[in-house]
């Protein structure tokens, strides 16, 4: 994929979506994601096999239905479906700082330029930019706002609490 971004650089995605083993397909190898009804179905299955896993999660789905296998997980997929819902900015920030979730976040859908750093502080990681998205160009979006004020996935002080 030519718009994603991971940890503020263009990077290739190796990632698959998979969505298959109610009609019987036997497991892909290499790195998937599934929908989390598929992982709650076919968890252990899913387990079993070689390669990175993660889930993608609705912006409607609570994020503590897959607290309890985030040790387990390599990604999560948040789905961003319109500019105006905010939604998985909650579930990212939900994810990094009361689950503790270690691994790649990743914003899909509407993922705009204005959003990046936002997305960035709620705890997101890797971006699936939209196809008239420039992944180089959005990279400026990361360093346009110098100062933060309140604490965040990224800074757990707020300002008044930095100053010396």
């Amino acid at each position: 994929m030519d718009n994603y971004i991971k940890d503020r650089k263009v990077d290739s995605d190796g990632w698959m979506p998979f969505t298959g083993l109610e009609d019987g397909s036997s497991l892909p190898t290499g790195d998937i994601y599934v929908p989390v009804e598929e992982w709650l179905n076919a968890r252990e299955a899913l387990l079993t096999r070689n390669g990175r896993l993660g889930v993608a999660l609705r912006n409607t789905d609570d994020p503590a239905i897959i607290k309890d296998d985030l040790d387990r997980l390599d990604l999560v997929v948040l789905e961003f479906p319109k500019m105006a819902d905010g939604r998985a900015f909650t579930q990212a920030r939900l994810l990094r700082e009361r689950y503790g979730f270690k691994g790649e976040i990743r914003a899909t859908g509407d993922v705009l330029y204005d959003q990046l750093f936002y997305m960035q502080r709620c705890g997101v990681n890797g971006f699936e930019l939209r196809d008239d998205q420039n992944a180089s160009h959005s990279l400026k979006a990361f360093d346009e706002m110098t100062v933060t004020y309140q604490p965040a996935s990224d800074e757990e002080l707020p300002l008044w609490r930095r100053q010396k």
